[in-house]
């Protein structure tokens, strides 16, 4: 089915083709379709600098529209997967001291598969704007990865189908930048997760004090924590210890 929307947004789209390549990450996102496809496709189709925004933008529209829907009609099931993502719990206290941080390395970090990250972040009370920002600057490394990839793979067809012809300086070039990538995508994630570790410990404490099976992670927003604390005393009570 990807390959067949493919095709037709390289063939009967034209200049739209990168508006609707970028918006048809948000069904997929919401059902927790991989995405990986559509990235390879924005480089295979329309090269690094335009493959790159729509893909990028794309994926992080996807994320927004999957963590409105988890935090509004989706909660109670969001709620209730909780248990298959033990992880989780230690991640969802973190973000309560610095959520744009831990949210830009969860992105950075596989640490939970992307579809559900979408949706347990929804049950935190990390902002919308937060998780958008964080989530686009998080997700840019892989994006840039695969867009790389999905325009080497368009060289290559070309050569392949006798298009086009390669001198080799430009196969240098391709294998060098592949390997570049790779390089860079190890050291990222490697100084991300050694972050994300760090960040998680220390919060460990507070996590076996917190955590909780259904943990309710958003907060009650019609609490006013400026009010004083009023402590109501049974006169019966004080009558008794008197």
């Amino acid at each position: 089915i990807l390959k067949d929307f493919l095709l037709w947004v390289e063939q009967d789209l034209g200049p739209w083709g990168p508006l609707v390549l970028a918006i048809a990450y948000i069904p997929l996102t919401i059902l927790a379709v991989p995405a990986s496809v559509l990235t390879l496709g924005g480089g295979y189709l329309f090269g690094l600098p335009v493959g790159f925004v729509a893909d990028s933008i794309g994926a992080t529209v996807g994320a927004g529209a999957a963590f409105l829907l988890g935090r509004t009609i989706g909660r109670s099931f969001v709620v209730s997967k909780l248990k298959d993502y033990p992880k989780f719990s230690s991640v969802a206290i973190a973000i309560q001291k610095s959520g744009f941080k831990i949210v830009l390395l969860l992105r950075l970090v596989p640490l939970l598969p992307f579809n559900m990250l979408n949706y347990l972040l929804s049950i935190t009370p990390v902002p919308i704007g937060e998780y958008m920002l964080a989530s686009w600057i998080g997700m840019m490394p892989i994006t840039l990865a695969l867009v790389y990839i999905g325009t080497t793979l368009k060289d290559l067809s070309d050569v392949t189908h006798g298009w086009s012809e390669f001198s080799t300086t430009r196969w240098v070039l391709i294998v060098l930048g592949l390997v570049v990538s790779v390089v860079l995508m190890f050291c990222v994630t490697k100084v991300a997760k050694s972050a994300l570790d760090k960040a998680l410990a220390e919060n460990e404490d507070l996590d076996v004090i917190l955590a909780s099976p259904q943990l309710p992670i958003v907060a009650d927003t019609s609490v006013n924590l400026n009010q004083p604390l009023i402590i109501k005393i049974d006169p019966s009570e004080e009558n008794h210890e008197q």
